[in-house]
Parts: structure tokens; sequence; C-alpha cells
């Protein structure tokens, strides 16, 4: 009588846990892909590796935020965390002083775990007064560090500036100036 008491009782035990693992792996896991699903439905993607309207947006550890948008964005199939972008426009706030880097370029190639982007074809960078034009800009979030080049001019109510490279930190704001050879010399025209 004992043994058929424990048996039943060992049997409901092991009944439960199955019943728990079918529930736990069949219904929980079932919740989860519909919300995973139900985020992926939101983007507006036109096959397996392209999206549209994207904006990233992240903070460094001073507060200062970088927001990214593109009208559209290729994903990477070598790379899943490189995304070819179209249509960019960026924005590096500055908790500090409040100030408000603006970025626009045809073109962007952005890295989702550094944070690193790459912007090139018609690249515009305008900061208070100031605005900068050229064909490629090199930033980096972890470095705090712009590298603006290819056909560089520096434009600001005063002078305008032509040079090959403007590298510039967007923490300490120290930039310097430079052409690839140095035979040649950095052209600064006033417009007073």
């Amino acid at each position: 009588m004992k043994k058929t008491g424990y048996k039943k009782f060992i049997i409901s035990i092991i009944t439960l846990i199955i019943f728990f693992l079918i529930y736990s792996n069949y219904f929980i896991k079932e919740e989860i892909e519909k919300q995973v699903t139900l985020e992926i439905k939101e983007e507006d993607f036109t096959n397996s590796n392209q999206i549209k309207d994207i904006k990233y947006s992240s903070k460094d550890l001073k507060g200062n935020e970088y927001i990214l948008l593109a009208k559209e964005g290729e994903i990477d199939l070598n790379d899943n965390d490189i995304i070819f972008l179209k249509g960019v426009t960026a924005y590096i706030k500055m908790i500090k002083n409040n100030e408000v880097i603006e970025i626009i370029s045809n073109y962007g190639k952005y890295n989702t775990i550094n944070y690193d982007t790459i912007f090139s074809n018609n690249v515009k960078i305008n900061y208070l007064d100031n605005q900068i034009i050229s064909d490629y800009l090199d930033f980096s979030m972890m470095k705090n560090m712009l590298i603006i080049s290819k056909n560089v001019v520096y434009t600001n109510p005063k002078n305008i500036l032509k040079a090959d490279v403007i590298e510039l930190n967007t923490i300490t704001k120290d930039t310097r100036i430079f052409m690839y050879n140095s035979k040649e010399k950095v052209n600064i025209e006033s417009l007073n």
C-alpha cells in the first residue's frame, strides 16, 4: 500500500515537471516570439537586409547624445553590425554647453556596436556659426573625434579655409588642420 502511494506521488511530480517544461518551452517562447515579430513589423523592411526610416540614438558616459537618422539602410551580409546608409543626418548633442553638431551626407556606414560612423558624398557639418563641407567624415563616438577630409572647405562669418584634413575633438574642441603634402599650405581667405 505504501509503495503504491509513493509511486503515485512520483508519477504526479514527473507529470507536473513535464507539464511545466512543455508550458515554458511552448507558451512562454511563443509570447517572446510575438513581441519580436511585432517589433520587426514596425520597421519597414523591403527585403531581408534593407530598412527604411532608420533612427539610432546613444549616449556616452558624460551624457553627450548621438542621434543618427537615415532614409534607408542595408545591413552588410558579411557583418551584421554594419549598416550602409542613404540620406543621412546625425546630431551630436553636447551636454556640457548644450551645443549641437549637425552632420548631413548622401551616404554613411554605421557600426551598431561602437557607433563609429563614416559619412561620405556631400558631407555638411553645421556647428554654431561654422559650416564645413567635404567629401568624407569619419566620426568615432568612443574617441570623441571627427576626422573631416577630401575637399574640405570651412566657413565662418570671418573666414573661408581650404585644407585636406580637419581633426576635431568633440569634447575639448581641440582642432588640427593640415594638408597631406607638407609642402602645400592651408588656404585661408578673410571675408572682411
